[in-house]
């Protein structure tokens, strides 16, 4: 049941996300992978700088859990667009 949720909640972030970078129209499964992987990023990159916040991915889902797995997915996003507009 907990991998339901996980991912519900991930496609949710992944869309949040999607919405806020300008990025939508990439289908549900694609905001899941963002949610998730945004999530893992989340952790290792704003979790320590805020007190040690867990992620989604950690089963925990407090309000600053996602909040710190949306900005993990907004940055995700944010460098998927600076390699698109690199390569061309």
């Amino acid at each position: 049941m907990n991998i339901i949720v996980w991912l519900i909640v991930g496609g949710v972030i992944g869309w949040l996300a999607s919405l806020l970078m300008n990025t939508s129209g990439q289908g549900v499964l694609m905001n899941v992978v963002i949610g998730i992987v945004g999530a893992f990023i989340g952790g290792y990159l704003i979790g320590p700088l805020v007190g040690g916040s867990s992620t989604i991915n950690a089963q925990d889902f407090s309000l600053a859990s996602l909040v710190v797995s949306l900005l993990g997915a907004v940055i995700l996003l944010a460098g998927v667009k600076l390699l698109r507009r690199a390569t061309g």
